[in-house]
């Protein structure tokens, strides 16, 4: 089943609950498939890695983890915090996301 993702990959959102609450990262991976995402810097586990080629060493190594995507909300690059947004039509055609707090458009491109 696939559930609804409100970010996209490569935005910045802010951890809303949870033991990382606060934290900010950007979003490196999104699963519309779970309704999970993988926040940079949020949410790292150790995992004890087996030597394989790409690491004759093995070891410890830190990962980070996924989870639900309805934790993070996106943060508006003008009013620096965490924000709902709506979407808009601009002239051209194109619909884009809108800063609920500010009005400001969010997307990049």
């Amino acid at each position: 089943m696939r559930l609804p993702v409100h970010v996209r990959r490569g935005d910045t959102v802010e951890v809303i609950t949870g033991k990382h609450r606060g934290k900010r990262g950007k979003v490196l991976r999104v699963s519309p498939k779970d309704g999970r995402i993988i926040v940079e810097g949020v949410m790292v586990a150790k995992r004890h890695m087996k030597p394989t080629q790409k690491m004759p060493s093995g070891g410890i190594v830190e990962k980070e983890m996924a989870f639900p995507a309805g934790k993070a909300m996106l943060v508006c690059t003008r009013c620096g915090r965490a924000v709902r947004f709506g979407h808009r039509l601009l002239e051209d055609g194109t619909k884009v996301r809108i800063c609920r707090h500010c009005g400001e458009i969010i997307d990049k491109a």
